[in-house]
């Protein structure tokens, strides 16, 4: 398994606390949610902003700096919350095969690119497939579905 992982600098913990502030006020920022999610070891609710991406009719939240935290945690809680102001929305992921990640990428590129490029060493949303298909590992992609309603 690829173990890209890019840290967060200061100024980048900065702008997601200012997010994840006007996220929880209800206020996304170029779909930006409140990602909740148990922690792997802790079991402790942890949140980070994260950017919905909405293509071909399904809806992604992908990894631009690689396995990170909320990425392993996602993956060993097998489910999560998307918040947005007072809206909560439970779902269920499934991750995506490295084949099927070179158009998510794309649409994600063409619509983040300004504010994660810099995260793609240089690749962006005109890049073939072949490329797209040679970082892929290195970006973890999930598609998420409502979860049923608990009772």
């Amino acid at each position: 398994m690829n173990s890209r992982y890019v840290k967060p600098k200061n100024a980048t913990n900065t702008f997601n606390q200012i997010v994840a502030a006007l996220t929880r006020m209800g206020i996304s920022v170029w779909g930006s949610r409140v990602l909740y999610v148990r922690g792997r070891t802790s079991g402790e609710l942890r949140h980070t902003p994260v950017n919905l991406l909405t293509h071909d009719g399904e809806r992604y939240l992908v990894a631009p700096r690689g396995h990170t935290q909320w990425v392993r945690n996602l993956r060993a809680a097998g489910e999560g919350e998307l918040h947005l102001g007072r809206r909560v929305e439970r779902f269920v992921p499934t991750e995506l095969d490295d084949a099927d990640k070179p158009a998510v990428l794309r649409a994600y590129l063409r619509r983040w690119k300004f504010e994660v490029g810099i995260f793609f060493d240089g690749v962006d949303a005109k890049a073939p497939d072949e490329k797209l298909l040679e970082i892929a590992p290195g970006y973890p992609i999930f598609r998420i579905r409502t979860a049923p309603a608990l009772d």
